[in-house]
């Protein structure tokens, strides 16, 4: 019955059926996460990234009434043409935009969900949502955090996106017993940044030893992903008071205008890109070319 609903194209799914290292990557960071054709470019690029690194991209969309698991050229390029015109999927939109036949961008979520069903264990993106500031009031919790709960699928991400409160989102992630990994750092990375004040669970070294405790977790069948986060470079992050500076100016603007829920998180991002005179976004695009490098090794080793 599934199969009236998943298309997988079928060089990822000859991979898999190999047993050999496929890369899920999600699809909102094309349609919603920079203009064209930068967008488009970005995400060619982060594919061939994956494929340097000895792994097949997998990038994820719904399309005409499927979930495509690996898109064409030709895919990637109607979603970054038609950028904000596709409707950004989460859990709760899939079954809406699959019956009617309405094209979606996957989230973290979305694509983990997506992932799951194709069999892809390891997916690379920029970083997760989380808890909201101001969520004791709001209950804005990003839908992320419970699929990491429920899904067995890792995330490589640069950390919890840096507009989120990092302090009640590990704390989330406490609660439903997801491991939180540092790639060669005890720090969390907030993002932007290497710093965050904040400290992950535990410091891996290599991609081999992730990829262990990976195979380790999922055969004690203890359901649910692992979040391993991977520090943008150095020389490529942003100045930590200039992003506090920023993110601080953006949710006082957020709260002026009544932005709440669902657009919430590209109001922020956008307007920290605008205040950081586009710093922000060269950031961005560095650790998403990071991560997916990070991923495609540890899905090598997965795979072995």
């Amino acid at each position: 019955m599934i199969e009236n609903y998943l298309d997988i194209n079928p060089d990822v799914r000859d991979t898999l059926a190999q047993n050999r290292p496929v890369v899920a990557l999600e699809s909102t960071i094309i349609s919603h996460g920079m203009p064209y054709p930068q967008n488009k470019e970005t995400a060619l690029l982060v594919e061939q990234i994956v494929r340097d690194n000895g792994a097949i991209p997998a990038t994820i969309a719904i399309i005409n009434g499927k979930i495509k698991v690996g898109l064409n050229n030709d895919e990637i390029d109607y979603l970054a043409r038609s950028g904000n015109k596709i409707v950004k999927a989460s859990r709760r939109d899939i079954p809406y935009l699959l019956s009617k036949k309405i094209d979606g961008a996957t989230t973290v979520a979305s694509t983990m969900i997506a992932a799951d069903l194709a069999g892809i264990r390891v997916f690379a993106t920029g970083g997760i949502g989380g808890v909201h500031r101001g969520a004791s009031q709001s209950f804005d919790i990003s839908a992320d955090l419970q699929e990491l709960s429920n899904t067995n699928v890792a995330v490589v991400c640069a950390g919890i996106k840096a507009i989120l409160d990092l302090g009640l989102t590990l704390e989330y992630l406490e609660t439903f017993g997801i491991p939180v990994l540092g790639y060669k750092t005890k720090e969390l990375p907030a993002f932007y940044t290497q710093k965050s004040g904040f400290q992950v669970n535990y410091k891996m070294n290599s991609a081999s030893e992730i990829a262990k405790l990976l195979k380790t977790k999922w055969d004690l069948n203890l359901k649910g992903g692992v979040l391993i986060t991977n520090p943008i470079p150095k020389e490529k992050q942003l100045d930590y008071k200039i992003m506090n500076t920023a993110i601080e100016a953006a949710i006082t603007e957020e709260k002026k205008l009544g932005i709440k829920g669902k657009e919430s998180t590209p109001f922020l991002l956008a307007k920290v890109k605008e205040l950081t005179g586009g710093l922000s976004l060269k950031a961005n695009i560095e650790l998403v070319y990071n991560n997916a490098k990070l991923a495609a090794q540890i899905a090598k080793y997965y795979a072995k």
